[in-house]
């Protein structure tokens, strides 16, 4: 009973370790994923957003934005093959309200800023 109990302590103790082990390595993947997102100067202007375009700025190379609404659905998408630094986006008649932007980059790395966009005067 006692050898049985021992065993049983040993090897969730092993178990354990291992998966503290895996958890730390994923901390160190993230890390390295934050300290490439720091890099990184995205501007959008102007804000709010009117007649429905806006310019996005950025010091790495853009290989695809995508505009989605509050609740997820696509409003515009665009992938670059020639991926660049500066880019003028114009919406079809987007109605008012907050959109999320999604920029990805060429090494893959990618960041999402908030827009509001306002009714033309």
């Amino acid at each position: 009973m006692k050898k049985s109990l021992l065993i049983i302590i040993c090897v969730i103790f092993t178990i354990t370790l291992q998966a503290q082990k895996e958890s730390s390595n994923l901390g160190i993947q993230q890390n390295d994923i934050s300290k490439n997102a720091s890099n990184i100067t995205v501007s959008i202007y102007p804000v709010p957003v009117r007649e429905n375009r806006f310019t996005i700025k950025t010091n790495r190379d853009v290989s695809l934005i995508r505009i989605t609404n509050i609740i997820g659905q696509d409003v515009f998408r665009i992938q670059y093959n020639n991926p660049q630094q500066v880019n003028n986006i114009s919406l079809d008649n987007p109605k008012r309200g907050m959109y999320l932007v999604t920029i990805i980059f060429s090494d893959g790395t990618r960041v999402v800023k908030k827009i509001m966009v306002e009714e033309s005067d």
